[in-house]
């Protein structure tokens, strides 16, 4: 070695010559300053490597997982019997108060109670509906409104759009309200505009 020589440590410089130089790490081994995996521990990714979707644990995706290309362990449809006695069941509980009105004739007073008792079972149930997906009778029958996306409820502002796009279902002859009958996904025009679906919890 001769004193000035470019290169005193014997070593390349040039990192394309597949040889270490400083500053350079040998093949195959970590560069300065990377995290050093312990023998037998599987490599992990490091910081800023895209992760994989939120998966559950033994790497199956549940309901509310997205898959290629729907969702995984999602509860069968409510079919269009079960949707029709939720209905049913629904104008039922408002009878009641309706009833009342109609009984009340010329009494102001008992129309009155009968149309707040209306006006408030109609504004309950809409919040039922939009927190947790039933109704009295959705319930009643053991099925549920959710969002097609991610089987979560509604919320109460989507659930109410979805009740004013329920004039839809009665433009054609009421063919919305016949739809689920044949439906893949047992879908109303309503449910299809606001992408929701009702599915079966028992």
């Amino acid at each position: 070695m001769s004193y000035g020589s470019p290169n005193p440590y014997g070593q390349p410089q040039d990192p394309q010559q597949g040889q270490p130089g400083y500053g350079y790490p040998q093949q195959g081994q970590p560069g300065y300053g990377a995290p050093q995996t312990p023998p037998g521990v599987p490599p992990q990714q490091g910081y800023g490597y895209p992760q994989q979707p939120g998966y559950p644990q033994g790497g199956q995706p549940g309901y509310g997982y997205p898959q290629q290309p729907g969702y995984g362990a999602q509860p069968p449809y409510a079919n269009w019997g079960q949707r029709f006695l939720g209905t049913l069941v629904d104008m039922l509980v408002f009878a009641v108060p309706y009833a009342i009105v109609i009984v009340g004739g010329d009494n102001g007073a008992l129309v009155a109670i009968g149309a707040i008792a209306l006006i408030g079972l109609a504004i309950w149930q809409l919040i039922q509906e939009g927190r947790t997906g039933q109704t009295v009778g959705k319930k009643a029958l053991g099925i549920r409104l959710v969002r097609e996306i991610d089987g979560q409820p509604l919320g109460v502002g989507m659930a109410f759009v979805r009740r004013l796009a329920h004039f839809l279902d009665g433009l054609p002859c009421y063919l919305g309200y016949l739809w689920p009958a044949w439906d893949a996904k047992k879908q109303t025009f309503a449910d299809k505009v606001c992408s929701s679906i009702v599915i079966r919890t028992s």
